[in-house]
């Protein structure tokens, strides 16, 4: 029948986007650590600019065709404060995640930023007075407690006490932004406009910590060989596609979806860290515990919000892609940011 041929490829189309996001996400996650860490590119900062001057230009054609220039100036000129905010916080938030992983496992990594809802609620109650919900409380104290057994674990050395700190620092950013990124932006702006809006003013806020941190041994390393060349690229190409199918995901499934595959993520992350990456060392019977018991608040966390009400879902600009899109969600808040902005949720 006609109708369940359409309905068939209907579900086939969905069910290969959400696996191209799946792999677009967990690739991006395994391509940083791995470009910082094992392969040698030990340059955090100059790998979140290449990241985001890559956005950039290869956004500037379409943005510049004639339909997109005559919003450019209109929505900048009122915007500008709010864009400039989201500038800083994403710098901050993808720039100290990557330097965090020289010194820090990616499974350590993802565990703290598994606590952004937790930074989320503190801001909601500062900015809005709006305190969460007993169950959403009772679910943020099991991921506190969670993360932090995994942290006293995982930061036993000074070294990685240091990327603790510095993505703990990254993730409080990103839950500021989220917690009031809708009093900031009047005006909706898909992740493509928001993308090229923000990426070249968030490589300026990070380039001078390139040339005071990095720069020296940068060019020595630049001068050795153009290999890492290839590298890099396909780390931007991955963050770009990544940006592109989010969005789709966003528009085509639920909030109910999104939180299934941000959950799946986590743990498929955390398993092929250890496979992949060889963190397998780091899995003492303390990690595994506050591991398992943030994942479980992170779960009791997303489902109690699914169950709260009409949910929006963020569109995530990246970087660093977020474990679950869900997850800044908000009833009163028209704008949204997990990375940086929210819209409305479509079902495709």
């Amino acid at each position: 029948m006609p109708s369940v041929e359409v309905t068939c490829d209907h579900w086939i189309s969905k069910v290969l986007m959400v696996a191209a996001y799946l792999t677009l996400n967990i690739s991006l996650n395994m391509v940083n650590k791995w470009t910082i860490s094992i392969y040698g590119f030990h340059f955090p900062v100059a790998l979140s600019i290449a990241h985001m001057v890559f956005s950039f230009v290869v956004l500037a054609p379409f943005m510049c065709s004639k339909h997109n220039r005559e919003q450019h100036y209109p929505t900048v000129s009122k915007q500008w404060p709010g864009l400039l905010f989201i500038s800083v916080c994403f710098a901050m938030n993808v720039g100290l995640n990557n330097v965090s992983l020289l010194s820090i496992s990616l499974s350590l990594n993802q565990v703290i930023r598994a606590s952004i809802p937790v930074f989320t609620a503190l801001g909601a109650i500062m900015i809005e007075n709006r305190p969460p919900s007993r169950q959403e409380f009772l679910s943020l104290l099991v991921l506190v407690g969670g993360v932090s057994i995994a942290v006293y674990e995982g930061s036993a050395t000074k070294t990685s006490f240091t990327g603790v700190v510095l993505c703990i620092i990254g993730t409080m950013c990103n839950g500021l932004a989220m917690s009031s990124i809708g009093r900031l932006l009047t005006e909706k702006l898909d992740v493509l406009r928001l993308t090229f809006y923000t990426a070249p003013m968030s490589a300026c806020v990070l380039l001078p910590f390139f040339n005071k941190l990095e720069a020296g041994a940068f060019y020595k390393y630049w001068a050795q060989g153009l290999g890492f060349l290839g590298i890099i690229f396909l780390g931007c190409l991955n963050a770009l596609l990544y940006n592109l199918i989010h969005s789709w995901v966003i528009k085509a499934t639920s909030s109910v979806t999104t939180t299934v595959i941000g959950e799946m993520k986590i743990v498929l992350i955390l398993l092929l860290s250890a496979i992949v990456l060889g963190e397998s060392e780091v899995w003492t019977v303390k990690m595994m515990i506050g591991c398992t018991t943030a994942i479980l608040g992170f779960c009791m966390y997303s489902h109690s919000r699914l169950l709260s009400g009409p949910q929006m879902a963020p569109i995530v600009i990246k970087g660093v892609p977020e474990l679950a899109p869900s997850l800044t969600d908000s009833i009163r808040t028209p704008l949204m940011s997990g990375g940086i902005l929210a819209m409305k949720q479509g079902r495709g």
